[in-house]
């Protein structure tokens, strides 16, 4: 590692980079553009921090720039850096160039944090030292140790960007749909193009049959998983679903703690990267009857009058509303009304408009582009605020009806973040008289 490194931009990821970089003796420079960034009260005191706008003359003047995901490369001092010879990683890619131990990458629009955290469940059932980190909100520098016979990472579209040479034993990208297009000047195919990155030095591929996107360029793939009978699929046992492989039932889909199709997905996709890391069958099926699903992934908050009402605030993105919906909808016998609005990050919402007077009754409308999912249609009611969407619905609902925060946006108009929002529904949920 070349000497004179700065990390470019604080926060939980910079402060991991800037102690790793001092355990391994360098004491980097830190950029910030913010004036209170978050982080600096910890801060080692021999790191120099400079705030404000950022100079591409001060930052031609290192080696490495080690920069933040929250931080886009189209930049004007990042790309004047660049042009200048500046070598431009992200922490992923320290963690790279120090791993010693199988790792095993997991990216996509939706599901990353789920099937990351089922095969790192797996793993320690299975008795191995599994570290678990990356965008899932546990930075990757901050896991990695001698001692450690694997590691599971979620990757961003934003780590992969600053990554170039690590090398996965297994890798996947579980599905993609309309996210971050504000990062990507409202193009898909730059998204798509960042996220497989993944692939570059990946041993096995998994792919998800069932999206094109997830496939690499070249048509390659190891295994795949999807709702048929091949690789890793779903096939009838005793006129049951069940999870198998190649066609061998593995765990019935109604052993599942986690609910609605997408999951499904994810259960197959976590098998296979869980093979690939030689984690046994045994300690897999152990895992797959025991998870419940992570917070703010449409996990049931209360049943209150015959009414269920469900927190997906994790639900950032167009995509990840279909999958709710979609989950949800099997079986039920009253109406879903959604609660959804936020920052759009320049999606296009016309599919959430698909579901108005269909799978969705009606869809109650809040935050900074709340205005555009009302316009979608005449099922829709606009509010200020999501409290406000939450007293309405209350009012609205009857026994047999869901009612769903399912947002299609990110959080931050009115929130410190989905954990926040999510948080905030549950209270006054649970408040409700």
């Amino acid at each position: 590692m070349t000497a004179k490194t700065a990390v470019i931009g604080l926060g939980k990821s910079g402060l991991s980079t800037v102690n790793f970089l001092i355990r391994h003796g360098i004491v980097p420079d830190v950029y910030d553009t913010r004036e209170h960034p978050a982080g600096e009260e910890d801060l080692p005191e021999n790191c120099r921090l400079v705030k404000g706008e950022l100079s591409g003359e001060l930052l031609s003047a290192y080696d490495e720039l080690i920069v933040g995901p929250g931080l886009a490369l189209s930049l004007s001092a990042l790309r004047e850096a660049a042009s200048r010879g500046v070598s431009i990683i992200g922490d992923i890619e320290l963690f790279a160039r120090y791993c010693r131990a199988p790792v095993v990458g997991v990216t996509g629009s939706n599901g990353k944090s789920t099937v990351v955290t089922l095969v790192s469940l797996m793993a320690g059932a299975a008795g191995l030292n599994c570290g678990l980190g990356g965008n899932i909100g546990i930075p990757a520098l901050d896991v990695l140790a001698d001692d450690r016979d694997c590691y599971v990472l979620e990757l961003s579209s934003f780590e992969l960007e600053t990554t170039s040479s690590l090398k996965l034993a297994g890798a996947t990208i579980l599905n993609l749909s309309e996210d971050h297009l504000d990062r990507y000047d409202g193009k898909m195919e730059l998204y798509l193009k960042a996220k497989q990155r993944i692939f570059a030095h990946a041993a096995r591929i998994v792919a998800n049959r069932e999206d094109s996107a997830t496939i690499p360029p070249d048509g390659h793939y190891d295994v795949s998983f999807g709702g048929s009978r091949e690789s890793y699929g779903i096939t009838l046992k005793d006129n049951e679903e069940w999870l198998s492989v190649d066609g061998v039932p593995v765990f019935p889909v109604s052993g599942l703690k986690i609910y609605g199709r997408h999951n499904h997905m994810n259960a197959l996709a976590a098998m296979a990267l869980a093979d690939t890391l030689g984690i046994s069958r045994e300690a897999q099926i152990r895992v797959l009857s025991d998870f419940s699903g992570l917070p703010h992934r449409c996990r049931m908050v209360r049943e209150r009058n015959g009414v269920r009402w469900y927190n997906d605030s994790k639900a950032t993105n167009v995509g990840s509303t279909l999958a709710a919906v979609a989950g949800l909808k099997s079986g039920l016998r009253g109406r879903i009304i959604l609660l959804a609005g936020g920052l759009g990050k320049g999606q296009d919402f016309t599919p959430v408009r698909n579901l108005l007077g269909h799978e969705v009754a009606l869809m109650l409308c809040f935050g900074r582009d709340g205005r555009m999912l009302r316009d979608l249609g005449p099922e829709t009611v606009l509010f200020e605020t999501m409290a406000e969407a939450v007293s309405y619905a209350d009012g609205i609902a009857s026994p047999g009806d869901v009612v769903l925060l399912a947002p299609a946006c990110a959080s931050f108009d009115q929130f410190k973040g989905f954990e926040d929002r999510g948080d905030k529904f549950a209270a006054m949920v649970e408040s409700l008289a």
